[in-house]
């Protein structure tokens, strides 16, 4: 399943009419990143997916799309700070036009690409999911993107491709913390299985709420991984590497009795040093609103599958 219907998404995860109607911001917005290239055809007019979810749309007073400007002000981007607030001022400085994405590793067709060219060859999909970040805070999100594997299938991966590895921007010039090495060691790595990133859910972001998707969320383009951790979900990529075993991965190498490799969501698995049975939902009385966490974030049914075979109560 790529894009939930009306029956699958509740009326509280669906995009409010007035979001709806600033996508064409979005389409004048990244025109400027494209200098030129044909938009893809997602963001006609007509786009049938962006008709739907406006059709759709009805006001729900217990679970709807976080009010944007804490989404764009509310973030986690150690290369900058460590707070959640300076990234949205410090990322600004961020080069990111000219953009590339190298692909290597187990695939026939090893490559560098053009983010533009990238997206010349993409129908660009709105996706409202539910994002759930290990510190144990969650909220709703929509993105703008398409599936990590029609990406992945333009390098054509070997059937030695077990897993995946991927790799933020060097930018110590603009990155405070990544320039001082503070912390982690940097530049941030993550990595899927195989079937992780061909799963239909799995998206490359380049946009949210209709709009270019802001530095401080990861532009120009991050991964979105609905039924894990929010760590899972890299920013700022520009290193794909398809690999025969699993790469070692930033959070993984610095805590590994903390942040496992898999991440899935599991409220019946606690962080070493706090339950994650349930999460604060951001813009829903910031302090006191929580909700009862649910295994692989509310995905289980599309996801679930893919893990029949592991004792989830061991893996974090």
């Amino acid at each position: 399943m790529i894009i939930k219907t009306e029956k699958d998404i509740p009326s509280s995860e669906i995009t409010p009419p007035e979001i709806f109607q600033e996508r064409r911001k979005f389409i004048q917005m990244l025109g400027l990143t494209l200098a030129g290239a044909n938009i893809p055809s997602a963001f006609a007019g007509d786009n049938k997916v962006f008709s739907n979810l406006a059709k759709s749309a009805t006001p729900d007073n217990s679970l709807k799309p976080t009010p944007v400007e804490l989404v764009k002000n509310y973030t986690n981007y150690y290369e900058f700070t460590f707070n959640k607030d300076d990234s949205t001022k410090l990322a600004q400085s961020m080069v990111i036009d000219p953009w590339s994405v190298e692909i290597s590793g187990e695939v026939e067709k090893p490559a560098t690409y053009h983010l533009e060219d990238i997206l010349s060859q993409q129908t660009l999909e709105e996706r409202i999911y539910r994002f759930r970040c290990v510190e144990g805070w969650s909220m709703v999100v929509p993105w703008v993107g398409f599936s990590l594997a029609n990406l992945l299938k333009m390098a054509k991966p070997l059937s030695t491709a077990q897993f995946v590895k991927f790799t933020t921007i060097e930018q110590p010039e603009t990155m405070p913390n990544q320039r001082e090495k503070k912390m982690l060691d940097f530049p941030y790595v993550e990595g899927l299985r195989i079937d992780e990133a061909m799963h239909p859910l799995t998206m490359l972001a380049v946009g949210m709420y209709g709009e270019k998707l802001p530095k401080q969320n990861g532009a120009p383009l991050r991964l979105v991984v609905p039924w894990k951790y929010g760590f899972k979900s890299i920013k700022a990529i520009v290193k794909i590497e398809l690999l025969k075993k699993p790469p070692l991965t930033t959070w993984n190498k610095s805590a590994p009795q903390e942040y496992g490799f898999y991440a899935n969501v599991n409220p019946a698995v606690s962080h070493p040093r706090w339950s994650q049975n349930s999460e604060r939902l951001l813009g829903s009385g910031f302090f006191t609103s929580r909700r009862q966490t649910e295994l692989f974030n509310g995905y289980g049914e599309q996801v679930a599958s893919l893990y029949k075979d592991m004792d989830l109560r061991h893996f974090f």
